[in-house]
């Protein structure tokens, strides 16, 4: 009996070359039509895993950690200034795109870890970020060669903190929205002494000054700050707290 044999369909030639599109695992140089480029790990079409992107536009470069198409894990991203055109750079921790704090996959790991920043002006911060900002604990070099320690939320020195000056002089207390903001104390090292009281928005609204190793002061006011009179000026100063207290709590 003849055996009659049907010839096999012919597959559509772009399902070949849809096969090849799919990118998994390591690959060379990607171009995309806007001049973008990428180099390294994809997974379901994805970048996932390490790999290199360039943007054409604005220059930027990101080095590191991939997941599901966006920037997850530890890696570092520079771009130009839109002024001068010198790169900053930031290394660190990424989380869906943007800058946020360490993360190894656990609960307990994702309040850790830094990333440092480098800005072009020469400005550099290092501490954690959340959603792309400074937020939680953190230190910031300014140009001027003052320098910012501790709180930071949405961007901005918030909470307790302490910021060191150029001329070795000192604030460290509360801050709120950039600006020294409830009980603080700053020191005069310069002409040794010291104030001590309640700050709103950068601006001691009450507070005691004292002389603090006025004699090894640099440069002491030529007469030291006569004794209180007040007979009780701790007390006065502990009522002026208690108010601060219940306005910000209104």
């Amino acid at each position: 009996m003849p055996i009659v044999k049907h010839p096999r369909a012919a597959e559509p030639l772009w399902h070949e070359w849809d096969r090849k599109a799919q990118k998994c695992g390591l690959r060379h140089t990607v171009y995309g039509i806007n001049g973008d480029q990428y180099t390294g790990e994809w997974l379901d079409n994805l970048k996932h895993g390490r790999g290199i992107q360039r943007w054409k536009r604005s220059g930027a470069i990101y080095n590191g950690d991939w997941k599901r198409g966006k920037r997850d894990g530890y890696g570092s991203y520079s771009a130009p200034d839109p002024v001068t055109r010198e790169y900053q750079v930031y290394e660190g921790w990424w989380r869906k795109d943007k800058r946020c704090r360490g993360s190894s996959g656990t609960a307990s790991a994702a309040v850790q870890g830094y990333g440092m920043m480098f800005y072009a002006s020469g400005e550099s911060y290092e501490g954690e970020w959340s959603s792309g900002l400074r937020s939680g604990w953190g230190r910031m070099y300014y140009r001027d060669g003052s320098i910012y320690e501790g709180q930071w939320a949405a961007d901005r020195p918030d909470g307790q903190g302490m910021l060191y000056l150029p001329n070795n002089n000192r604030y460290e207390g509360g801050w709120k929205d950039g600006k020294k903001h409830g009980p603080g104390r700053f020191f005069y090292f310069d002409k040794g002494q010291l104030l001590e009281g309640i700050w709103v928005t950068d601006v001691p609204k009450c507070g005691t000054m004292i002389d603090l190793s006025r004699d090894e002061a640099p440069a002491p006011t030529p007469y030291p700050i006569p004794k209180i009179e007040l007979a009780d000026p701790d007390g006065v100063l502990a009522e002026a707290q208690a108010m601060f207290v219940d306005s910000q709590s209104e």
